[in-house]
């Protein structure tokens, strides 16, 4: 059985290319949609992410907004922040960088959000509408893991899913958008008893619980879609690599479908976040939602 390879990185390069082409219409409108980044502190990891965000919301003709404040900005002063671009109407889409400082309170920092703004659909509003099923911003990473699976599978319903990974950020968003694809959906995690053959059962096998190469090929169905969100750095024979959740080779020898560790998911986050900017854009405006690329 020959192994399908779901590339990301082609596939993200895609998704750019028609948030682009949405992009060029509404500035036919006299529109520009804009996105604002928060970060706070200089967290290396954090500091990379938000230049790759920045770069890639000019490249597909969006206005990007950073604004970078030291380690020791208070929580009130975030706050404010965070106020002044809910109120200004050329800010579409608001995200701020997680990790914060141990000093503030993420989820006020997060809920103070606009709902209609927060483009990284953790909002405690936005995460009730995902799970009653109606309109909402959806987390970046669950939505690119949806496209992904549509694009390779066609329709998903009746397909058994597990998610492996119960985070508010990954695992409880995923297991939402499936059963709004009509998907049996099973949430497991790294207490499940006989965690394996929960897995040996899911058409759909989705690995986000954050434990280097964790999924083997033992944990795999024959044929079944493998989606790998993990991100781990480790060392293997003096050198550090990064590694999914998922042993890549073992899993890859039974998989139908797998995305690799690095571009698979990676990619698709930072689509979807411009992605998830755009539809801000539209719904503030008034216009119908751009195809493709919502859940």
């Amino acid at each position: 059985m020959t192994t399908t390879i779901i590339d990301g990185k082609a596939f993200a390069a895609k998704v750019r290319g028609q948030v682009a082409g949405y992009v060029a219409g509404l500035k036919e409108r006299g529109i520009i949609p804009g996105l604002a980044v928060v970060l706070v502190g200089e967290d290396p990891a954090s500091q990379v992410y938000v230049r790759n965000k920045g770069k890639q919301t000019v490249e597909v003709g969006m206005n990007s907004y950073e604004h970078k404040l030291p380690v020791d900005t208070s929580e009130a002063d975030l706050l404010a922040l965070i106020a002044r671009l809910n109120a200004d109407p050329a800010v579409h889409g608001i995200l701020v960088q997680l990790p914060l400082p141990g000093h503030m309170n993420a989820d006020l920092v997060i809920n103070a959000i606009d709902p209609a703004k927060d483009v990284d659909g953790f909002h405690i509003s936005n995460v009730g509408l995902l799970g009653t099923g109606q309109k909402a911003m959806v987390p970046c990473t669950p939505l690119g893991c949806l496209m992904m699976l549509r694009d390779h599978l066609g329709s998903l319903s009746g397909l058994n899913a597990v998610v492996v990974g119960r985070s508010n950020i990954v695992g409880k968003p995923m297991a939402q958008l499936l059963l709004g694809d009509s998907c049996t959906v099973t949430i497991a995690h790294s207490r499940t008893k006989d965690l394996p053959e929960v897995c040996r059962r899911a058409d759909i096998l989705v690995a986000a619980v954050g434990r280097p190469e964790m999924v083997t090929g033992a944990f795999v169905k024959p044929g079944a879609t493998v989606i790998d969100v993990g991100i781990n750095r480790i060392e293997r024979d003096g050198k550090m690599k990064l590694v999914g959740d998922v042993h890549f080779e073992s899993a890859a020898a039974v998989a139908g479908a797998i995305t690799p560790v690095p571009g698979g998911v990676g990619p698709m986050t930072i689509a979807c976040l411009l992605a998830n900017t755009v539809t801000a854009c539209h719904r503030a405006n008034g216009l119908p939602e751009p195809q493709g690329l919502t859940a």
